[in-house]
């Protein structure tokens, strides 16, 4: 992808080394650094590094937010996305979801954090449209990939840290060293307090929490009907209702408060308001079915499902879930005994098996589960889904588990139209 450039030696960038021409720069990242000699090949006029042509691309005129964790990432930026639109700011976010600008979705999913160029380019094209704010998900290959670099955070945020990519990290410490490593610097930094796992540099770094004291603590919850919690600022007291479900959404709407509160300085019974019309995102905890109760949610973590079926305890839960193919294998174990603690019933099936065998994933995952009486195993996502719907009874809940609001399923090197949710609403559809 080239970019035209103003103000600049060159017409045009790229990072691909094969575009290079008379006219245009070669962008050298840790990704395409070995590619630099096919640049000078190609007839490239300048290598360049990010930072060098940064202030072209506007990154010194807004306000970048980062969030980074293993979950709750695009929930905490969405909300502090709508929570500045609600505010009367202009606002941009890149993420899982897509990029958005202004409460309009201006691009469809890609990678959590995509590559530098395009976070530029997207920074540029908020910058353009006027934006105060540009908030962004920060995955743990962007941090250790440098797809950040050159990015000036205005502040940086930590949800938590549990085990995910360690098929690219290697090791659990590996993972937890490259999150603490985005908040080494002395910049603005919101850190979850109870998150055991951060360590980060306390200079300017405020926290939020709901076990330990914080600067931005909730001393009283509701899980009833949506949730809602009293913070104490440093003994300033304001509350806020939120119709999301979860105490792991307290976490993420309280970190997305306290972030609003930092960047804007706004009076906090404004903030709060805001909070309030913040509907949730598409594919997280969604309710597809009222009746019968059909939840389907992205969780694909150990934790993510302990969180997720956590907060569904009260009922009696049919989950069906898998694990995607070429990713972290130690982890589905344990995603096994995660849903083995809360389900009535566990329907493994293929999440995106991508080149493995999807029985060789789901026989992972069993290794994890002790009690396999109350275990279907049905390779076929669709079939899984229907024979949880199946033998749904009244005042059970199923929920489907690992995909969220996906629109596709991975298999070889094919994406297959795929969604959760409009199976779920046609199954239904077909069994009434």
């Amino acid at each position: 992808m080239k970019i035209a450039l103003r103000s600049t030696p060159f017409a045009f960038v790229t990072e691909n080394s094969t575009e290079c021409d008379h006219q245009t720069a070669f962008v050298v990242t840790r990704l395409n650094e070995k590619y630099q000699e096919d640049a000078h090949k190609h007839g490239a006029v300048a290598c360049v590094k990010p930072s060098a042509i940064a202030t072209s691309f506007g990154i010194d005129r807004i306000r970048i937010i980062g969030i980074t964790g293993t979950n709750g990432k695009t929930t905490t930026a969405s909300a502090i996305y709508s929570m500045l639109l609600d505010l009367g700011y202009k606002a941009a976010m890149q993420g899982t979801r897509g990029f958005f600008m202004n409460d309009a979705q201006v691009e469809e999913k890609s990678l959590t954090t995509p590559t530098v160029l395009t976070t530029y380019r997207h920074i540029y094209q908020a910058v353009s449209a006027g934006c105060d704010f540009f908030v962004m998900e920060v995955s743990s290959h962007a941090i250790a990939q440098d797809r950040i670099e050159g990015l000036p955070f205005a502040l940086k945020v930590l949800t938590n840290i549990t085990q995910d990519h360690l098929d690219f990290h290697g090791t659990l410490e590996a993972y937890v060293a490259v999150k603490n490593s985005f908040f080494t610097d002395s910049g603005m930094k919101l850190v979850n307090k109870d998150e055991p796992k951060a360590l980060i540099n306390t200079k300017n770094a405020f926290t939020y929490g709901v076990e330990n004291n914080a600067t931005y603590k909730i001393v009283a919850y509701t899980l009833k009907e949506g949730i809602g919690g009293v913070i104490n600022r440093l003994g300033e007291i304001s509350t806020f209702q939120s119709p999301l479900h979860g105490f792991f959404n307290l976490y993420n709407m309280l970190s997305a408060i306290a972030s609003v509160h930092l960047l804007t300085e706004k009076p906090m019974e404004l903030i709060t308001e805001a909070a309030e019309n913040f509907a949730g995102v598409s594919g997280r905890m969604e309710c597809v079915s009222t009746e019968p109760l059909v939840i389907v949610d992205f969780a694909h973590t150990p934790d993510g499902i302990i969180q997720v079926l956590e907060a569904l305890k009260d009922k009696e839960l049919r989950v069906v879930f898998g694990a995607g193919g070429d990713r972290d294998r130690s982890k589905r174990p344990l995603m096994g005994r995660a849903a083995e603690r809360y389900a009535k019933k566990i329907y493994l099936t293929s999440d995106n098996p991508r080149s493995e065998d999807p029985q060789a994933i789901i026989d992972d995952i069993l290794v994890g589960i002790e009690n396999r009486s109350k275990v279907h195993v049905e390779p076929n996502r669709k079939k899984a889904i229907e024979a949880a719907l199946l033998e749904q009874k009244s005042g059970e809940a199923v929920v489907v588990l690992g995909k969220g609001d996906e629109r596709y399923q991975i298999i070889y090197d094919h994406h297959l139209p795929f969604d959760d949710r409009d199976v779920v609403r046609a199954l239904l559809k077909d069994l009434s």
